[in-house]
């Protein structure tokens, strides 16, 4: 997510503290919400597909997905 984006939903979540979010405002922030999450999961299920597990017995095996 680009810098810009993030601090607009950094500054969204300021603003709730402060005063109630416009309708506008909250259906930007849920779309800013989703956006973030989505390359979140991406980027974590790329770091687990690259995730191998030492058994300690020398056996390596990469991490199952469930």
């Amino acid at each position: 997510m680009e810098a810009a984006k993030q601090a607009r939903l950094s500054e969204f979540t300021r603003l709730a503290k402060i005063r109630p979010l416009t309708e506008e405002e909250q259906a930007e922030r849920q779309a800013l919400r989703e956006e973030y999450l989505a390359e979140w999961r991406r980027s974590t299920e790329a770091i687990l597909e690259n995730t191998y597990i030492d058994h300690g017995s020398g056996d390596i095996r990469k991490l199952k997905r469930k």
